[in-house]
């Protein structure tokens, strides 16, 4: 991840302004002002207020749901608490989200919490987050989506054994690169497909609650009379109910994406809060009602022995359509890997503007305004953690560094208070939201680290492994010529290899009024 930060601006003056070729393709394409200038080539704003939410609930609800029941009811050792873990999950998602939401309005920048991070603590803490998200998070969780998704494909075809590993290789990879090129070729395709199964996966999931209701209303709710929901057949310690959560954490995982592409927002200081405070409640009450839905069907250890909880729920409750679960849990995972390609490669662009990441994955395509480097970094990435092996044993430290993310983000609205209190905020919650985060994060890091040494020291390993990266690639800024020379003449043939060329404008403008053609919706 070496850059070349003092050779940023040559580069883009080199293929914006003189590479004679991408300007006549640029114009033959129609894309010039009336005047005849040639048009400003920039992120498109064509993301209303129905695809924020979109984004938010259909990276939410992916895999999560029909994998992490399993270890949230095997950490907590009783139904009753198993329960009380996700409704306060979904609470401390709620604040977490207040608190991004003031940020994003604040900070109206994509990347999220990296930009976030980048802005209030500096370089070196902003470069670790990127570097552990770009590395092992976000790469980590497409790759587990993405063999859910095939696994659940498969399911039919191989009823009673489980999938083939090359089989659902090949058909996570088919599934990521068709998603890639559909996110490389539009966005407005991209974000219809995130509006259309995150519709389909919100189905989904009321199918299984709506069969849990009838069988609530016939009786069949044992598991979740007081006496048995509270009878425990291992007694959790502190450090089992912080594993508990982390394991809900990733059902959760994705309530802040939508902070990845603040600049492609329509009326971010608007659209951005409202859709936090739609998304986040919904997607709590779903899960909570969708658990409840697999005990009126399932004892707790049926629920533990299976390996795909929603096809178990079909199989006892839908007799010959029993089908329609792991064909629903397919297109909801389908939608999942669309809404993470989109926003984690914005992260990948958002890092390279900042120079911390190779110039190159700073440009978008010069007629279709899409980040192709870096959807191709993140497809890339995401294959590889796939060919390594099992992904599934990821989740934990995944969690880990989610959660130690968050914290840092969320302490970081605190810093910024207190350095800038005059800054002008649009939404300013109250100081005991990022404190009440604080705490519960506290608690959940420290309990973790202490049942799970191993597994999150891993994670901290993996997160330190970016300070010596970054002092090489970043804060040395005197590299030797031939160096800069390679990786001027990489990048000038990745530009014509991929069509693309670095936004114009430099900056983010104080009302980001993007020049690109814009089609706004509801």
């Amino acid at each position: 991840m070496i850059t070349d930060m003092d050779g940023a601006n040559r580069h883009r003056s080199n293929c914006v302004k003189k590479d004679q070729a991408t300007e006549h393709a640029m114009l033959k394409n129609g894309n010039y002002r009336r005047d005849g200038s040639p048009e400003r080539v920039t992120l498109k704003k064509e993301i209303g207020l129905i695809s924020a939410c979109a984004i938010i609930i259909g990276n939410i609800i992916g895999s999560g749901i029909f994998i992490s029941p399993k270890g949230v009811l095997e950490h907590s050792g009783s139904v009753g608490l198993a329960l009380i873990v996700w409704v306060l999950g979904g609470g401390i998602t709620v604040l977490g989200s207040l608190c991004y939401a003031e940020l994003g309005v604040t900070i109206p920048k994509s990347g999220g919490d990296y930009s976030y991070v980048t802005e209030i603590f500096g370089g070196l803490i902003g470069f670790l987050l990127l570097w552990s998200a770009t590395l092992i998070m976000y790469p980590t969780s497409l790759a587990v989506i993405a063999l859910t998704f095939s696994n659940y494909v498969l399911q039919p075809i191989f009823p009673n054994c489980v999938p083939p590993y090359d089989a659902s290789r090949i058909l996570s990879t088919v599934c990521l690169l068709f998603l890639t090129w559909v996110n490389c070729s539009s966005v407005r395709w991209a974000t219809r497909i995130q509006d259309v199964f995150t519709a389909g996966k919100l189905l989904a999931l009321g199918l299984i609650i709506t069969v849990g209701l009838v069988q609530f209303s016939r009786g069949n709710y044992a598991e979740l009379m007081p006496h048995a929901a509270f009878r425990f057949w291992k007694t959790p310690s502190v450090g089992e109910i912080a594993l508990a959560f982390l394991q809900g954490s990733f059902a959760f995982s994705g309530w802040n994406f939508l902070n990845y592409v603040t600049e492609e927002l329509v009326e971010p200081r608007r659209n951005l809060p409202r859709a936090i405070f739609i998304s986040i409640p919904l997607v709590t009450f779903v899960y909570t009602f969708t658990n409840i839905a697999y005990f009126t069907a399932m004892t707790p250890e049926e629920l533990l022995s299976s390996n795909a909880v929603a096809v178990t729920f079909g199989e006892k409750l839908l007799g010959v359509m029993s089908w329609i679960m792991p064909i629903s849990v397919a297109l909801s995972t389908f939608g999942g890997i669309n809404g993470y390609l989109f926003t984690s490669s914005r992260l990948c662009f958002s890092g390279a503007r900042e120079g911390h990441m190779p110039s190159f994955l700073a440009m978008i395509h010069f007629k279709n305004c899409t980040p192709i480097p870096a959807l191709l970094v993140c497809c890339t990435a995401t294959i590889v953690i796939m060919l390594i092996g099992e992904t599934y044993t990821l989740i934990n430290y995944l969690s880990f560094i989610n959660y130690l993310c968050y914290g840092v983000t969320v302490a970081g609205l605190l810093v910024l208070r207190w350095r800038k209190p005059n800054l002008f905020r649009p939404i300013k919650v109250n100081l005991l939201i990022p404190i009440a985060y604080l705490t519960f994060w506290a608690f959940l890091l420290i309990f973790s680290l202490y049942s799970e040494p191993i597994v999150c020291g891993i994670g901290l390993v993996i997160i330190l492994t970016g300070v010596p990266v970054y002092f090489l690639g970043v804060y040395w800024k005197n590299k030797p010529k031939c160096l800069g020379r390679f990786i001027e003449s990489v990048t000038h043939a990745g530009q014509k290899l991929c069509f693309v060329v670095y936004p114009q404008g430099g900056e983010i403008e104080e009302d980001l009024v993007l020049d690109c053609p814009q089609k706004t919706e509801p």
